[in-house]
């Protein structure tokens, strides 16, 4: 790829970020949607023009990957308040580890015997299952704050989705390897796998957050080098994602995540309240939109025609799942869980939104797989109703048990 097409896709995507946050600004539509509807516009008038865009399925990932996952890992990271996420991790860790587990094999189990045909194996079911188990509070987090919710109900979606991003991706990792060998693995060793994938990323993160944190402290007490300290904090991001998934092969996200705690506890006691966190802010958003803008362009209407029972299906799997793993994790836990009130299970059941992980996920998927389009063409349906029907009426729900 020449730098010229490098630039002109970058401008091209920018401009259609910018686009969708200037169309949430004139309209209702959050800014999710906006971005959304930004890239399907584009995506029926950029032909027209003859202007390719070079973005195809098979070449998306190292963007999604190496870019766009660790900054809005990392980003998530650093605005948790640390105080109440402590308060509330055993919650979130249960619905972001026993609950991801129980909600990848029911939804699994869905949609192995309701589509029912040789050509989607167990494997792919899994795979499909672990991926539309991540969830994205982007659009929910959004009500809660203009609802006014309790600061505990808006960290337990915020925390849990934090945390089960991690352990979405080191579980469709795992089972991503073992569709591309082709080899039969226990699923105790597929559990000790996941298990050490997860700590090793959690100790290298942990490692890069403490010596990247004390570089920022230290440059952001020398007057004119604020923007250097904000530089150093931003390379942790992908430092840690890096040396994690590529050097040492175990979760970059999960380096993310604990980088990105660790650096903001240990960043608290300076001011950087002018200088990183409103360039995290900024480039957050974007991102997100970038995300958004990027689904618009590579959903097809074919996609969506030709797999449209594919995509009923999976809908309704996700949603049995969704409310049966927030139960059972609520029952079944109930000593570690005390503090999840059983008001808040309808609104964690249907704020289960899909959004920008299992997006960058499909994206992300081999094209050598012979089931990677009806697995993307369920995950983009699922995430569009997710969107346009979970999204837009949650307030609604929050109203009512607010009032009851």
């Amino acid at each position: 790829m020449t730098t010229e097409i490098l630039l002109e896709q970058s401008l091209l995507l920018s401009g259609l970020v910018l686009a969708g946050l200037l169309l949430c600004r004139l309209t209702p539509l959050d800014a999710t949607l906006s971005c959304l509807m930004t890239g399907l516009i584009a995506s029926f008038l950029l032909p027209l023009t003859g202007f390719d865009t070079g973005l195809r399925a098979d070449n998306i990932q190292p963007l999604i990957f190496f870019i766009i996952l660790p900054l809005l890992i990392f980003s998530a990271a650093w605005h948790m308040p640390t105080r109440l996420f402590v308060r509330w991790l055993p919650s979130c860790f249960l619905l972001a580890s026993i609950g991801v587990i129980i909600s990848t094999g029911l939804t699994a189990a869905g949609l192995f015997y309701g589509i029912n045909h040789s050509g989607f194996p167990w494997l792919a079911a899994l795979t499909a299952g672990v991926m539309l188990s991540a969830t994205d509070p982007v659009s929910v987090g959004a009500q809660l704050k203009q609802a006014s919710a309790s600061e505990d109900l808006q960290i337990v979606f915020e925390g849990e989705s934090l945390l089960n991003d991690a352990s979405v991706v080191v579980l469709f990792g795992v089972l991503l390897s073992i569709a591309q060998s082709q080899t039969a693995v226990a699923p105790s060793a597929v559990l000790l796998n996941f298990a050490t994938v997860l700590l090793g990323g959690a100790v290298v993160g942990a490692v890069c957050g403490w010596l990247g944190a004390e570089l920022a402290k230290l440059l952001n007490q020398q007057a004119g080098l604020e923007g250097a300290a904000t530089l150093v904090l931003l390379m942790v991001a992908f430092t840690s994602f890096y040396i994690a998934e590529h050097q040492l092969h175990v979760s970059g996200i999960m380096a993310v995540l604990l980088a990105g705690l660790i650096a903001k506890q240990r960043c608290d006691q300076q001011d950087f309240s002018q200088h990183f966190p409103n360039a995290l802010n900024w480039l957050e958003i974007w991102l997100n939109g970038l995300v958004f803008v990027l689904l618009g362009l590579l959903v097809t209407s074919e996609m969506l025609t030709h797999q449209w029972l594919a995509i009923v299906i999976a809908i309704a799997a996700c949603l049995v799942a969704r409310i049966v793993s927030v139960a059972l994790v609520t029952v079944l836990t109930m000593p570690l869980n005390a503090r999840l009130k059983r008001a808040w299970l309808p609104l964690l059941s249907w704020g289960g939104v899909k959004g920008a992980i299992a997006i960058a996920l499909a994206l992300s998927l081999p094209v050598s797989l012979p089931y990677w389009w009806t697995i993307q063409a369920m995950v983009f349906g699922v995430v569009l109703f997710s969107l346009l029907v979970q999204g837009s009426t949650f307030g609604q729900l929050l109203k009512r048990i607010d009032n009851a």
